[in-house]
């Protein structure tokens, strides 16, 4: 008698202690090193195709003004709209500030 009682015991502690399969993660995951540059420094060429790749300056051919050109400050401004920096566009407290709303912002 005391082996039908003990074997649903075993079964239940052993279902409890089995390994589950990992629960889906819904954070989203960077997708390159362009995607999230935590060690880009502002200014530099990855930083740059962060902030394109983040506010689309650049059409999907490449095509675009070059990086940190007056051209690509003024239409990182007209992207960002209200929430645009006011100080100098590509100066590099303008650059703190655009790198600041860009890693806060929901992507």
């Amino acid at each position: 008698m005391r082996r039908i009682v003990f074997l649903p015991l075993a079964v239940l502690v052993a279902a409890c202690s089995a390994p589950q399969a990992p629960q889906p993660d819904h954070q989203p995951k960077p997708q390159s090193s362009a995607a999230t540059p935590a060690n880009a420094s502002l200014g530099s060429h990855e930083w740059y195709q962060w902030v394109d790749q983040r506010l689309a300056i650049s059409d999907g051919d490449g095509h675009g003004p070059d990086g940190g050109s007056d051209e690509w400050n003024n239409a990182v401004q007209r992207k960002l709209g209200e929430e645009a920096p006011q100080s100098q566009p590509g100066s590099p407290q303008w650059q703190q500030a655009v790198d600041a709303l860009l890693r806060t912002r929901a992507q």
